[in-house]
């Protein structure tokens, strides 16, 4: 995918155009900054975050995806010949969906490159691409990894399970959390395993020396690193998230702890990743992750050139693997009377071996659109600086072209109004 999107900055650069590269979290974007940087040269590649504006007028700009669709309403007028949207799945997360369709609806002139490894069926979205600029879309596909995945599902205990994966030497292992939180905790769990010899742990000391902690945080997060143990998640701070994937790029650290958003392809080489669950929170609800989620991050593990194979591990329920061990002991002492665990009433949906074996043989789910007339989308419309279609008009323009069908178009037209009305009516 890295190449494919090198080609097409290359390619724009060449005819003296401008483009853009999206993703969908801030440390990809500074990684892919730096990454493009060392391929076109700094003076040739900014960077836009929201929180950081760097380079912003060169002819290559990384930025993530709410940037491009402000910048596109805001400025119809605006340089943006080519996009590179990467980790495209993206289009159909509830909250953040809306911020990848827009540039779709409202960019006829750019040459899209969309890009991701679970995209699922994505025939309506071609068509609609299709409708605003009037080009034929390209679909390429490929189910053929260059190295390829061995799947288990495993009934131990998690440090047992990590102490074996360690043995095998299938190690650096990401441990998949759900919440920072969760993260942090699994780290602080693992304090009490060893697995990292003496002259490993000297040289981890080597690797941190004159490395400041003088955080809050950093004092906790040094004693898990001289541990050889990583933690990674979009809560820490920028310098630390760099450090950890650079001692994990050096080979000093076993396991590292983080949150899903590794299968947003932020740099950390693994050959192991092991799930700790396999339901996560949707911002609703507690619910088993959907093909799509756990291909993406079960896609990370094996890398290419180092690896002739990865590995994707998934624990049982924490419950389930306690039951198992009390029905040992009762079958050793019949006599003996276990209660059993029960399993957990809050963040808790179940799973067991066959919703794991159901995840590995469906393909990725269509991607739904996540089109919404928000007070806000309305506000930056109407404040655009537009020739031409008035801002409202602009909009009713969007809802046309909305990956959505004629009823939903409607029902939207209708919400426009009424949302419009509202803001006029409080002046």
């Amino acid at each position: 995918k890295s190449l494919v999107a090198q080609a097409l900055h290359f390619q724009a650069m060449a005819q003296g155009k401008r483009s853009f590269y999206t993703c969908p979290i801030k440390a990809l974007v500074n990684e892919k900054f730096f990454a493009l940087c060392e391929a076109f040269g700094p003076d040739n590649v900014g960077m836009m975050t929201g929180d950081a504006s760097i380079n912003k007028e060169a002819p290559i700009v990384c930025c993530t995806a709410e940037v491009l669709a402000n910048l596109a309403l805001r400025d119809p007028s605006a340089k943006i010949d080519c996009v590179v949207m990467d980790e495209f799945h993206y289009y159909g997360d509830k909250e953040r969906g809306i911020a990848w369709q827009i540039p779709l609806l409202i960019l006829p002139k750019t040459t899209f490159l969309l890009m991701s490894a679970t995209l699922g069926d994505t025939s309506r979205i071609e068509q609609g691409i299709e409708e605003v600029t009037g080009r034929k879309v390209a679909v390429i596909r490929g189910a053929e990894r260059p190295v390829p995945l061995e799947f288990e599902y495993v009934e131990t205990p998690l440090h047992e399970t990590i102490e074996k994966l360690v043995e095998k030497d299938r190690h650096p292992i990401y441990l998949v959390n759900f919440s920072q939180k969760a993260a942090a905790e699994q780290a602080q769990n693992l304090m009490s395993v060893n697995f990292s010899s003496k002259e490993e742990k000297a040289r981890i000391a080597e690797a941190l020396a004159g490395v400041r902690f003088d955080t809050p945080y950093g004092k906790e997060l040094q004693r898990f690193l001289r541990h050889g143990i990583g933690l990674h998640h979009a809560g820490l701070l920028p310098r630390y998230r760099l450090l950890v994937e650079k001692l994990a790029q050096a080979g000093l650290l076993k396991v590292i702890s983080g949150t899903d958003t590794l299968g947003v392809g932020v740099n950390i080489p693994i050959r192991t990743v092991l799930f700790t669950q396999l339901c996560k929170f949707d911002g609703e609800r507690v619910g088993i992750l959907t093909t799509r989620d756990f291909l993406q991050v079960a896609g990370r593990a094996g890398r290419k050139g180092f690896d002739e194979r990865g590995y994707v591990v998934v624990q049982a329920p924490e419950h389930v693997i306690e039951n198992l061990k009390l029905a040992a002991k009762q079958a050793e002492n019949p006599k003996k009377k276990v209660v059993k665990k029960a399993p957990p009433t809050k963040g808790y949906a179940h799973w067991d071996r066959q919703t794991f074996e159901r995840l590995l043989s469906r393909a990725p789910e269509p991607l739904e659109s996540r089109f919404d007339v928000t007070h806000s989308l309305l506000l930056t419309v109407l404040q655009a600086d537009t020739t031409g279609d008035t801002g409202y008009r602009r909009l009713l323009t969007m809802i046309q072209r909305a990956h959505v069908h004629d009823q939903a178009k409607k029902r939207f037209k209708r919400l426009a109004a009424t949302r419009f009305r509202q803001l006029r009516k409080a002046g």
